[in-house]
């Protein structure tokens, strides 16, 4: 036969009570916060273009012009913004929100701010020299409802990755490309 022995046991204190029911709840409360930090991101990059740009304006570095573009220095350059009477020289590469690239320059390319789509302009200007930025362009900074090629579906919106690598002047630039002209090969130069 066996025998039990009771020992017992100290009640607990109330104090002690209502500090685990504070510390259950505040876990619970943090579990929750965290879960829903977690998700923002996923539903935002999967969400709608508004719900994306949203989320992403609140992004450490992402700055938004008053047009809704946003930007984000990588690198800042030296020297002031685009400069009157130039043109920046730069390499990028554009992509998509899902990171399927759709277009990429192959070496440096002069790009007058006023001859691009109206995001991209906006952004150029914003640059110095040797500047590296991030764009995001909402699709009415970009090509809207239009779609320019197969690779960009109309209403997309359009995120590139740009350096400007240097700045020409307008001047030099013309004068360039009307020599090409001349020479028969009327191409821009890059």
């Amino acid at each position: 036969m066996s025998t039990v022995t009771a020992v017992p046991i100290a009640p607990t204190r109330k104090r002690i009570l209502v500090l685990l029911w504070i510390g259950i709840a505040l876990a619970v409360v943090v579990g929750i916060g965290l879960a829903f930090r977690g998700t923002a991101g996923v539903v935002a990059t999967r969400g709608t273009n508004e719900q994306f740009l949203a989320w992403n304006r609140r992004q450490a570095g992402v700055l938004e012009t008053a047009s809704g573009l946003q930007y984000q220095v990588v690198k800042p350059g030296t020297g002031p913004a685009l400069p009157a009477g130039q043109v920046p020289v730069v390499m990028y590469i554009g992509h998509l929100r899902d990171g399927v690239t759709f277009d990429q320059s192959q070496r440096p390319v002069p790009m007058p701010p006023q001859a691009m789509i109206k995001g991209f302009g906006e952004g150029l200007r914003l640059m110095s020299k040797g500047a590296q930025f991030r764009f995001w362009m909402k699709p009415d900074l970009a090509y809207g409802d239009q779609s320019p090629s197969p690779t960009i579906p109309a209403g997309s919106l359009l995120v590139f990755d740009v350096i400007a690598t240097d700045f020409v002047s307008e001047q030099a630039l013309m004068q360039q490309m009307m020599q090409q002209q001349q020479q028969g090969g009327g191409a821009q130069p890059h």
